[in-house]
């Protein structure tokens, strides 16, 4: 199953971010902030880029690495988002945030 656009949208708008672009990979939805992923959508799952910095909220909340394909291949650095989480806008961005700036860091980008 794809993203729904109707699903899409909802996370767009749940994101205080600016720059903010998609595009389509691996029958899911990478978000995009200044040209670096830190979000995957499948299935209508989001999930955020993880690392030692922010992995252990997300295993607290309960979360695991989002599963994707026919054969439900987890991605250990993306992990799923709390219900709780997605639906607060605030504390969504700032989770979102968090996962922006693991990549500016893995890149080496000020």
């Amino acid at each position: 199953m794809a993203v729904s656009d109707g699903f899409l949208k909802y996370v767009l708008d749940q994101l205080k971010l600016d720059n903010i672009t998609s595009k389509k990979m691996f029958g899911g939805v990478g978000l995009y902030c200044n040209e670096l992923m830190f979000c995957l959508l499948y299935e209508d799952v989001v999930a955020l880029k993880i690392d030692d910095t922010n992995i252990k909220k997300y295993i607290d909340a309960g979360e695991t690495p989002i599963k994707v394909f026919k054969n439900r291949t987890p991605i250990p650095s993306y992990y799923t988002v709390p219900t709780s989480v997605l639906e607060n806008k605030n504390v969504f961005t700032v989770w979102a945030k968090e996962s922006y700036q693991i990549q500016l860091n893995k890149n080496n980008i000020s």
